[in-house]
Parts: structure tokens; C-alpha cells; sequence
């Protein structure tokens, strides 16, 4: 594992300004393997959308709302949950990259082809094909989440802090772009090809593009310097984190609220169903589903990631909040399946602010050497209720859909308000937590 890792190299003895220079110096290089990075990943994912395709899929192989809730948990709450366990190990690391780029190809890349194969057990055997799908859609979300922390700590040291938000942006925002044009395609493979052929298709290619993004990602150029942080053993670590909580208020007020937007989500992963159940919608019209939701995302990650470099990331959270207060709000009350493409597109949006903003602005909460610590805090927090939410959203919609929204859409007008009256945007406050 250390030499895995790289624990085992030599650390350049650079200075902070050395540090500096090099990362400006590498800045577009970096800048352009990663955008390559995030938009090939977007691309993949697009065919095997979380919100749109997994549910359709599920649907296919049993009749189960748990099922189809366990899988929304995995969406939802995987990739956040594992991040608050890896960040004492992760500040003590030299290097970054080589947890985000070794370990995470079998964590995270590798899964997507077990992925496949549950498509092809898909017509003899349902049962065991959905076996194999929760099993590996786990193992892929829970390993993306193992190296989360590293992968963010990598991204801070790559841009700077005003330009971060237009790498995250931009890169999301081209992402989407070419995951429109996927989802039109992932539309025309599932109302051309009878089931499960469809479905192996859309997987192979989803599998094909995640590998392919592995590739660029690899190519960053991560600038490298001593550890700052002392060494903590795990007890003084986790003993450590309720301090850190009391002491930071503003950072508490946040993190309150940012739980609040994470179980307005509740809902997320039965909107598709809904329509489904309530209107008998073909197939493809799921595909035009997640068009309009990488529509509304690509909004989203372009207009947040340039307004939160001048403004700040509190603004653009505000904004996916209210953007899902009234995509819930128009899924409770939609007259026809029609409204549901705004209701997705709403929804992107508040994915777009939520994927940029709500990465970003953790890391100005406090200093560089305990970044993961606060982004590992916040993170694992937000997945744990993330996981817990679905299925109260599964409980709810066996009384109705209905109220399964409405309650999605007061608990995210509450984190709204509460972002934007009290948290204090952390860029432009007078003081950082120190953690």
C-alpha cells in the first residue's frame, strides 16, 4: 500500500511561494487534463444517470420500492459518507494524486464493468442480475467516496482559490454538454433495443468513458510539499472534531443547513418513478428526462462557478436550494408528464450549484492543512443523512408521491433561508475557522 501510495518517495523541501509558482506555472496543463477528466466521467454517467436510468432499470427487474430507495441511498449518500474516515490519513499525506489516481482505479473505475454484466444476466436470471447491479453500483459509489477527500485536497492545491470555481464550472458545465448529447443517444439505445439489450449497451459505454477519464486524470500535475500538520493519532483525531464544530459557529450554521438541502433531497430518486406510475411514459421519454436534467445542470455549473469566484459559494447554494424547493413543488403539483421536464431541468440546477459550490466551499472554512478534516466533516454528515433520506422518501411515497415532494420542497425552502440569513459567506468573513 505505501508504495502504492508513493508514501515511501522523498518529499521536496519547497516553500509555500515554490509551491505557488509551480501550481501557476502548471495551471493550464491541469486545468485541461482535469476539465477532460470531469467531462469524459460526465459523459459515462450520463448513461447510467442515478436519477433517471437506475430507477428505470431497477423497475425492470422488480416491482420493489425498496429496491429502487436502496439505490437512491447508494446515489446519494456513497460518495459522501467514507470521506470523514479517510481525512487524518489523507492530511499526513505528501502526495495526493496517488490515492485519487492508484487506488481509485480499483475503487472506483473497475466496478463499472461488473456493472455490465448485470445487464447481461438481466433476462434469465432478474434476481440475480439485481444482485450483482447493487453490489457493484456500491462498490463503485463507496470507492469514489474513499478517495473523495484526496481528489478535492488535489483540486485545491491545483487552482487557486478565485479560479476554482470556474475550473469546477466550466469543466461541469462542458460535462453536461456532451452528456446532453449522451442522453439523447442513451434516449435512442432504450427505444431501439428491446430490455436487456438496451441496458447493455447504455452500461459498456458508461463503463468505456468513466476508464477512458481515468486516463487524463492521471496525467495531473500535482504540486508537492512537506506535510504541515502534526501528526495525529485517530483518537486525537476524532476527539478532536466536536471542538472544531463548537469553536467554528459560522462553519455549525452551514453545515446545518447544508443538511437540511441534502434531505430536501429525499425525493430525488422517485421523481422518475412517479411519472412513470402516474402517466405510463415510454421509455424513452425517460431519456428526454435526463436531457432536460443536464440542461438544466449545465446552467447551473456555468452561471455558479463564474458567479461564485466573484461572490462566493453561499450565493450559488442558495440558488440550488430554491431551484429545488420549486422543482419538488412542481413534481407535487405537475397536471400533466410534460411539466416534468422542468422539473428535472430544476433539478439540474440545483445538482450544477450543489456539485460546484458545495465541493468548494468547504475548502474556505479553514487552513490548507486541515481542509480534509472539514471537507471529510461536512461530507460525511451530508452522506449519512443523504443515506437515511431515500428511505424516509420511500416510507412517504407508499402514502403517495405527494407527499413525498411537498415535504422535499419545505425542507429545501428552509435550507434556502437558512443559507441566506444565517451563514456568512466564509471567503469574505472576517476571520477562518482554524479547526
Amino acid at each position: 500500500m505505501r508504495r502504492l501510495l508513493q508514501m515511501d518517495q522523498p518529499v521536496p523541501a519547497h516553500t509555500e511561494a515554490e509551491i505557488e509558482a509551480e501550481r501557476d506555472r502548471n495551471y493550464r496543463w491541469n486545468f485541461s487534463v482535469n476539465m477532460a477528466d470531469v467531462v469524459s466521467f460526465w459523459f459515462g454517467l450520463s448513461f447510467i444517470s442515478s436519477t433517471t436510468i437506475v430507477p428505470l432499470y431497477i423497475s425492470k427487474l422488480t416491482d420493489s420500492t425498496i429496491a429502487i430507495g436502496l439505490a437512491a441511498v447508494i446515489s446519494q449518500g456513497a460518495w459522501y459518507l467514507p470521506q470523514l474516515f479517510t481525512a487524518n490519513f489523507v492530511e499526513g499525506l505528501a502526495r495526493k494524486k496517488p490515492m485519487v489516481v492508484n487506488l481509485g482505479f480499483f475503487l472506483e473505475r473497475l466496478p463499472m464493468w461488473v456493472i455490465v454484466l448485470s445487464a447481461v444476466f438481466a433476462a434469465w436470471n432478474p434476481a440475480l442480475a439485481l444482485f450483482i447491479f447493487l453490489t457493484a453500483f456500491a462498490w463503485h459509489s463507496f470507492g469514489a467516496g474513499v478517495i473523495a477527500t484526496s481528489w478535492q485536497d488535489l483540486i485545491a492545491r491545483c487552482f487557486p482559490v478565485e479560479r476554482r470555481g470556474r475550473f469546477m464550472g466550466t469543466s461541469f458545465f462542458v460535462g453536461a454538454l456532451t452528456g446532453a448529447a449522451a442522453a439523447g443517444f442513451s434516449a435512442r439505445l432504450l427505444t431501439d433495443f428491446p430490455f436487456p439489450t438496451n441496458f447493455i449497451y447504455s452500461f459498456t459505454i458508461a463503463a468505456l468513458s468513466i476508464s477512458i477519464s481515468w486516463v487524463f486524470l492521471a496525467l495531473t500535475r500535482e504540486p508537492v510539499g512537506p506535510v504541515i500538520k502534526n501528526k495525529q493519532s485517530n483518537r486525537q483525531f476524532w476527539s478532536d472534531l466536536p471542538h472544531i464544530v463548537r469553536r467554528d459557529e459560522n462553519y455549525r450554521r452551514f453545515l446545518l443547513a447544508r443538511l437540511l438541502l441534502a434531505l430536501g433531497g429525499m425525493g430525488l430518486g422517485f421523481v422518475t418513478v412517479a411519472a412513470v406510475k402516474r402517466w405510463s411514459i415510454a421509455d424513452g421519454t425517460v431519456g428526454t428526462y435526463t436531457l432536460a436534467f443536464l440542461l438544466g445542470q449545465m446552467a447551473g455549473n456555468l452561471t455558479v462557478g463564474f458567479l461564485a469566484d466573484k461572490r462566493g459559494h453561499k450565493l450559488s447554494l442558495e440558488i440550488g436550494a430554491l431551484s429545488s424547493f420549486l422543482a419538488f413543488a412542481l413534481a407535487w403539483l405537475a397536471p400533466t408528464p410534460e411539466f416534468y421536464l422542468v422539473v428535472f431541468f430544476l433539478l439540474g440546477i440545483m445538482t450544477g450549484a450543489v456539485l460546484v459550490s458545495g465541493i468548494l466551499v468547504v475548502m474556505e472554512f479553514s487552513r490548507p492543512e486541515r481542509r480534509p478534516t472539514y471537507i471529510g466533516m461536512t461530507n460525511t454528515s451530508v452522506g449519512v443523512v443523504s443515506m437515511i433520506a431515500p428511505l424516509i422518501g420511500a416510507a412517504l411515497a407508499v402514502a403517495g408521491y405527494n407527499w413525498l415532494f411537498a415535504v422535499s420542497a419545505i425542507l429545501s425552502l428552509l435550507s434556502a433561508v437558512a443559507l441566506h440569513w444565517w451563514v456568512r459567506e466564509p471567503r469574505f468573513k472576517e476571520s477562518v475557522g482554524s479547526g
